[in-house]
Order: C-alpha cells, then structure tokens, then sequence
C-alpha cells in the first residue's frame, strides 16, 4: 500500500508524463492480474490522503506550534481500518510525523489539518466553524455543495475526486495545479 501511495505521489511530481502516467494509475479499475490482490476503494483513498499532504500547502497558524504532527483525522465510522495506519506509518510532511487520528466529533482547535468526513456523518452540520488550516474530505456528489473541499466518487469503478477551490482558499490552503490537472472537476 505505502507502494501504492509513493507512485501516485512521484508520478504527481514528474510533470505531465507523471500525470499522464499517475491518471492511468488512479483512474484503473479496482481489479488487477490474477496473482495480485485487488485494489480496494479505500486503499487508493488512504493513498491520495497522504499525496494531498505533498501537493496543497498550509498556513503556519494551522498547528499548534512546530512540534505538532501533521494530523489526518477521520469524523465518524472510520471505513479505512488499518490501511490509512498503514500508508501514513513512518511518513512526513515538511519535517512533521504524520498521524491518524479517529475523532467522534468535529475537530477543535489545530489538532487536525485533513478531516476526513465518513458517510456516516452526512446531514450534520460539520463543515462550518473548522477554522483556517482544516482541508475537509469526504465522499459523493453531495459532499462539494456541502461545502466540501475534496470529494472522492466512484466513476467507472474509477476512485476519482472532486475539487472546491474556493473552499480550500478561504480556509488559506493552496492546491497544487498539478493535483488540480488530475481532478475529476475542479468548482472555481
């Protein structure tokens, strides 16, 4: 799976080859040959997590201090079980450790700087009041007119994903245009 996560992320960073090469490798069905295990909807989930840590810049004043970690939080059913665990363990972002952390509710504070929002949670009011500093994920169409930022969709068997711009902007995170370029739809 980390092997899974560190190609999506190198092939972001090789320039348009890398992407052309990276949306072959993210727009695959969730099947492969017959000796390798399949790819599950939430192993390539867990991986762009970790890769959106690479391409979208945070502010300062989203951590605590400079020690704090890098934090991945997950609102609700937690539908990753041990493989987000997994393709974080060991890595970080800008001399930060990044973490998992599984929340109950809405974040406070700096204490999580991506929170993944679980179907579970649809219909609560979670997304307002998170501050600067919080890129917000979750999934289905009706994530983005939530105010969502990033929405994962299944299109073709295809994990793909939304991108609000304007969203991310007002709470001072900066997208790559290279994590731009390979969205399914980028709302301005």
């Amino acid at each position: 799976m980390q092997r899974l996560s560190r190609t999506i992320g190198t092939r972001l960073q090789r320039g348009s080859v890398g992407i052309l090469a990276f949306l072959i490798l993210a727009l695959f069905p969730m099947r492969s040959a017959r000796a390798v295990s399949p790819v599950s909807e939430y192993q390539v989930e867990a991986a762009f997590l970790l890769n959106f840590t690479k391409f979208i810049q945070w502010p300062e004043t989203a951590f605590a201090d400079a020690d704090s970690p890098f934090a991945i939080c997950i609102l609700g059913d937690d539908p990753f079980g041990k493989i987000l665990d997994e393709v974080v363990g060991g890595e970080s972002v800008n001399g930060r450790k990044l973490v998992v952390r599984r929340i109950k509710e809405p974040p406070v504070g700096k204490s999580c700087q991506i929170l993944f929002v679980a179907a579970s949670e649809s219909g609560r009011s979670v997304l307002r009041g998170l501050g600067n500093g919080v890129l917000t994920v979750g999934e289905g169409e009706k994530f983005i007119p939530e105010g969502g930022m990033i929405s994962f969709v299944l299109d073709n068997r295809r994990v793909r994903f939304d991108v609000n711009q304007n969203a991310a902007a007002q709470a001072e995170l900066t997208i790559s245009s290279r994590l731009l370029t390979v969205a399914r739809s980028v709302q301005k």
